[in-house]
């Protein structure tokens, strides 16, 4: 990189950005790595840290803990290390807002005691059935506010252990509550009987609901959710967040994705481009023309693509790197 492209750079990466009244820190960086399994990484938790470190990335998405140990948590002083390992890197936690996952702290055994993916007796109102293609994941009314608290108190630990923000998974959640069973067909934008609301703007309005939540001791507390493009032709769901990660926008693993989900997708994430808002692409594809196709595609609608495997535990491939 020559010294006028670096200046560049480090423009782009603190320029503050102006929207609806709201002026924030536009992130602007250009790779990533994304982490879940990181005592999978390396021989060790020193280890891990120094790898994660050494990495290279500008955006480092991580599980909140090393390991499901009761000593597992990442501290302070980790994430620091982490994060000094490049000037401007901002590592942020993974979190589910959309489901609930029987391996958190929050979950309580008597919710499923028998685990037949049926909510017990005594279950919270908000948990629904097992979510049948991720094992311990259940999926959850995300709109009502026993759900909300639990992953809001969630939110602030995240915070107190020095994160740069949080990496929302299940967005995608509404799509769930959009299938009309009776029917069998897929309904956008369906009516929620319960608020009143579509299934999406119960949605947004949970995730902008985290955003305030959390930037109120933290105004630069960065909000990336993963998929659900669809919700980015809303301009206050643009404005809540500051970055977004698509997974199989060009591949389904070794495979094409269809060109008219590929067209589609792009028109979505049209919108938060617009603002100078990145958008990074999360494939999984292992075979080389697979990994060629998606590399070229990205660059060619710049979007910063990450190539990695499905269990998240490695650095993976970022290819904008260069």
């Amino acid at each position: 990189m020559n010294h006028l492209s670096h200046l560049l750079y480090l423009f782009f990466i603190f320029t503050p950005i102006l929207l609806h009244g709201e002026e924030r820190i536009t992130l602007n960086a250009r790779s990533m790595t994304y982490v879940l399994q990181a005592d999978k990484l390396a021989s060790s938790r020193n280890e891990a840290v120094k790898r994660l470190a050494s990495s290279g990335r500008d955006l480092i998405v991580l599980d909140y803990a090393y390991n499901t140990d009761i000593n597992g948590l990442w501290t302070s002083d980790e994430i620091e290390s982490i994060r000094k390992g490049k000037f401007g890197r901002k590592v942020v936690a993974y979190i589910s807002i959309g489901e609930a996952e029987d391996y958190r702290p929050y979950w309580q055994s008597h919710w499923d005691t028998n685990q037949d993916g049926q909510p017990d007796k005594g279950a919270p109102s908000f948990l629904n059935t097992l979510n049948s293609d991720w094992e311990g994941n259940y999926k959850v009314r995300y709109w009502h506010r026993s759900w909300q608290n639990i992953i809001l108190k969630y939110v602030d630990e995240i915070k107190n252990q020095g994160f740069d923000g949080i990496y929302l998974d299940i967005v995608d959640a509404f799509e769930f509550y959009e299938y009309d069973a009776k029917n069998n067909k897929w309904v956008d934008n369906r009516i929620n009987p319960a608020t009143g609301n579509t299934y999406r703007q119960d949605m947004i309005a949970w995730v902008r609901k985290i955003a305030l939540h959390a930037r109120k001791t933290k105004p630069h507390f960065l909000i990336i959710p993963q998929n659900a493009a669809q919700l980015l032709t809303e301009p206050e769901y643009v404005n809540s967040i500051d970055s977004i990660g698509i997974e199989d926008l060009f591949t389904t693993g070794n495979k094409k994705q269809k060109q008219d989900h590929i067209e589609g997708m792009i028109r979505f994430l049209k919108n938060i481009q617009r603002v100078r808002k990145p958008v990074f692409l999360i494939e999984y594809g292992k075979k080389k023309v697979v990994r060629e196709y998606s590399s070229k595609s990205a660059k060619s609608n710049d979007m910063f693509l990450l190539l990695t495997n499905r269990n998240l535990s490695i650095l993976g491939i970022a290819v904008s790197e260069d």
